[in-house]
């Protein structure tokens, strides 16, 4: 974390799930508010979500906390597996370290530690997908669930392609970095460059200085990538969530198409999808505002939680 950034975090705490630690921290200086957990995407660890984003989501009355997924950031990293391929691990259905419940359950954890009997969750990318799960999973603990640039939750193998931009997917396969110390910022630069909207200039400089500012070794890390996208899930399908929801997708995703956000919305009772003008598979200062504001309106007009289970 950059020195400029640290002081609006709170120390980096931890949260168990059996075996696994999983690094978390809260937006410091709110005493009170609507939790809202922020679940990152493929390898990333949790410094990828803007700051300025998550500073103008707590201006709007949310407590942000955010958290490493399993094999990412802070947090367990897992013994390595037969599949060191991310396509390998999604498309030949080898959930070999963990299962995707096993990730829905991190995030149950992070709440748990927290002290937050419920929270709205605001998953992107891979985040997206596991936040889905834990609204079907743990529909108790969800107030809101906002999925944006994932996938159907319950797609799996073959039925993942139909979403994915296979060039894009071939252009990261083919990326060739330098074995330096300088690497995960190279890492960094490209996979933004790859991730931003084809319609609006990239900014190289921004790329480097944020690169710079969170030299995310997870970015290149495929051995990680394949455990966490080789988790298997084995609950519900989508159509049995219950919680308001919230699908935002890039309109200019490179990665994901937004045929996936329509999917998702099609199955999700009276769920509302946005796409986003200018947008790639990233989250732009310019959509700040857009997405703060669509997330706050779905907290408002949120049902009440349901029961816990009994026992």
């Amino acid at each position: 974390m950059s020195t400029s950034s640290a002081h609006l975090w709170s120390p980096v705490r931890w949260a168990a799930n059996g075996a696994v630690r999983l690094a978390f921290d809260q937006l410091a200086g709110a005493a009170d508010g609507e939790p809202l957990l922020l679940v990152t995407g493929l390898g990333v660890n949790r410094l990828w979500i803007p700051d300025g984003l998550c500073r103008m989501l707590a201006a709007q009355g949310f407590l942000v906390a955010r958290y490493d997924q399993r094999d990412g950031g802070e947090s367990t990293h897992l013994a390595p597996t037969a599949t060191g391929n991310p396509l390998t691990a999604l498309f030949a259905r080898r959930g070999e370290a963990y299962t995707a419940e096993d990730m829905a359950d991190d995030a149950v954890a992070v709440m748990d530690a927290l002290g937050w009997r419920s929270a709205h969750l605001l998953g992107v990318s891979l985040g997206g997908a596991v936040a889905q799960r834990v609204a079907l999973r743990h529909p108790h603990r969800v107030r809101t669930l906002t999925t944006m640039a994932a996938v159907p939750a319950d797609a799996a193998g073959l039925r993942t392609l139909r979403y994915l931009r296979m060039r894009t997917l071939v252009a990261f396969a083919r990326l060739r970095l330098p074995d330096t110390p300088d690497r995960a910022v190279a890492a960094g630069i490209a996979v933004s460059r790859l991730l931003a909207s084809p319609n609006r200039s990239f900014d190289e400089r921004a790329a480097r200085a944020a690169a710079e500012r969170n030299a995310d070794s997870g970015v290149h890390d495929r051995q990680a990538q394949s455990r966490q996208i080789g988790a298997q899930w084995h609950g519900p399908p989508i159509r049995a969530l219950t919680r308001p929801t919230l699908v935002l997708h890039g309109a200019d995703d490179p990665l994901i198409k937004p045929s996936a956000a329509r999917a998702i919305a099609s199955r999700i009772r009276d769920s509302r999808l946005v796409l986003l003008p200018h947008v790639g598979h990233e989250l732009p200062e310019t959509a700040w505002v857009a997405l703060v504001a669509e997330i706050r309106g779905l907290a408002d007009s949120a049902r009440p939680l349901p029961s816990p289970p009994a026992g």
